[in-house]
């Protein structure tokens, strides 16, 4: 059984939030799966840490080489149909490649973010959720 795990959930995991213990219990025994994009957003979650000057680049580093000893199956998933799930939502791209994916591939989807957890409800994907959330 495989899980779509968003962002979020990966930074909250590398990143020691309070969130972690949660992610990783909820996740045990599950194969995780991510829409290629996730590379991309990661970099962008490091790079809004280095403009807020919360994140250093020796701590971006560790926290990169953290993130790649995650093993996570990288679907590619089809721009037009991301992009019809966008208009139809009104959400942007990087939310609507998530939802494709757990379309695609028939698994409950792992994220953090409210808004994203709406959306994928809206196209009946199922979202697992974790206690004591903060986002």
């Amino acid at each position: 059984m495989s899980i779509t795990v968003d962002t979020s959930a990966l930074i909250a995991v590398i990143g020691n939030e309070a969130s972690k213990k949660n992610i990783i219990e909820i996740t045990k025994g599950y194969s995780l799966c991510a829409p290629i994009s996730v590379h991309w957003e990661m970099g962008s979650a490091f790079s809004a840490m280095f403009k807020r000057r919360s994140l250093s680049l020796e701590m971006a580093k560790f926290a990169l080489a953290a993130y790649r000893e995650i093993p996570i199956k990288f679907i590619d998933v089809p721009l037009e149909q991301t992009l019809e799930i966008s208009h139809a939502l009104n959400i942007y791209a990087y939310d609507a490649y998530l939802i494709q994916c757990a379309q695609l591939t028939s698994t409950s989807l792992l994220t953090l973010d409210k808004g994203l957890k709406v959306a994928a409800k809206a196209m009946g994907i199922h979202i697992l959720e974790l206690q004591n959330e903060r986002i």
